[in-house]
């Protein structure tokens, strides 16, 4: 751990974090309403007003664009009985979980299956309001990919046991709600003449009307992100049991754990003897115990995890590789070519619009772990065989 002022702790050296990305560290870490300090993870890269890797414990107000705009995105992974020899033809089953779940921006589902019905009918008994005057399509986004770096992967642990693992968050419902806030909490702080180092650092009170309708629509969003996880690992556990077995009779049987983990959100939570919100704008959840998934990049190793409760991280651990290079410079400097050495011994959609999530573009995820000592211990280590990409 290290000191980089009394209100920012890192978990990486200083030196291994951008000089943008730390100005953003000390800009985010003056607000008045930091509680202790704000914890920043090893993966941590430039992002919309905060770094993306940075927990931040707050008392009485919120940032909208702390949280961002996909919110709740977050991990499923689920272990099962097979082993890798099980899956014959990795390239059906990867055209068979693309044809179950749409994918790439803006493609919802054309009608609702049975099970993402139930499920939408749990997100509208949770809603005090109506959702669809923010976004008329919401419920068919539920059991929806989506692009950028939301994957679907089959991969096999240290015991050739293989594992489902999906990336994704709350869609265009999320983005909209997100959007909404962000944009409000700057329209108060500009009426207000309130100075901020940053216009994304613009926040909402508790107390306030404004507080209370961000707190209700992104708790209602983290939910939405979770159970579209959920229905979307559904339909790859049947899509499992088509392909080993042939027909749809073994899925329960192929499902031996699950884990469901949130990366970008906020909730109350207990640290230091007080209530306090925490935001984790790119970090996971790591109280003791508590199973987590922190990915690489579509080619390199990923990692199953429990927390280990660390007080001056705020009980958070980092949430995947984090970006090294952009994706306007990944594209500039690596060739369709580089992508194919990257992913030999992976089935994947080979297609340039994925060559912005060229693994290089990425940082060392094995150095991001070793840097997690203090805050995650490994359970598993995964390599994946099939990889699922929207554009």
């Amino acid at each position: 751990m290290y000191r980089l002022s009394e209100t920012a702790v890192l978990f990486a050296p200083p030196d291994t974090i951008e000089a943008e990305a730390l100005k953003q560290i000390e800009n985010t870490a003056s607000m008045p309403f930091i509680f202790k300090h704000v914890a920043v993870m090893p993966d941590c890269h430039y992002g919309k007003g905060a770094t993306v890797g940075t927990v931040l414990a707050t008392k009485g107000s919120i940032i909208p664009a702390a949280v961002g705009v996909d919110i709740g995105c977050g991990m499923i992974a689920v272990k099962t009985p097979l082993t890798r020899s099980d899956i014959a033809d990795p390239a059906t089953t990867r055209t068979g979980i693309e044809r179950r779940i749409p994918m790439s921006a803006g493609n919802n589902n054309r009608t609702l299956s049975e099970s993402a019905a139930r499920r939408v009918t749990e997100l509208e008994s949770l809603a005090t309001r109506d959702y669809s005057g923010i976004d008329p399509n919401w419920r068919l986004q539920l059991g929806t990919l989506g692009g950028g770096n939301h994957f679907i992967e089959l991969a096999t642990d240290e015991s050739n046991a293989v594992w489902a693992t999906l990336h994704s968050g709350s869609r265009g419902i999320g983005n909209k709600i997100g959007n909404l806030h962000i944009r409000r909490a700057q329209t108060m702080a500009k009426a207000a003449g309130t100075h901020l180092p940053d216009r994304d650092l613009a926040y909402l009170t508790e107390g306030t009307r404004e507080f209370d309708e961000y707190v209700r629509d992104v708790l209602w969003a983290q939910n939405f992100a979770r159970l579209n996880r959920d229905e979307m690992m559904d339909r790859v556990m049947l899509e499992l049991s088509h392909s080993v077995y042939g027909d749809a009779s073994h899925v329960a049987e192929l499902e031996v754990q699950r884990i469901n983990c949130h990366h970008n959100f906020t909730q109350l939570e207990e640290h230091f003897g007080e209530r306090i919100w925490v935001t984790r704008k790119g970090a996971i959840e790591a109280r003791r115990g508590m199973w987590a998934m922190i990915p690489g990049s579509m080619g390199t190793r990923s990692y199953i995890v429990t927390g280990l409760d660390n007080p001056m991280a705020f009980s958070s651990a980092p949430h995947g590789a984090g970006r090294r290079l952009s994706r306007t410079a990944a594209r500039k400097q690596y060739t369709m070519s580089d992508l194919d050495t990257a992913m030999r011994g992976i089935e994947f959609r080979r297609s340039s619009v994925l060559l912005d999530e060229i693994p290089a573009a990425y940082k060392n995820i094995d150095e991001v772990m070793a840097h997690a000592r203090e805050l995650v211990e490994i359970k598993y280590v995964l390599k994946q065989f099939v990889n699922v990409k929207g554009d």
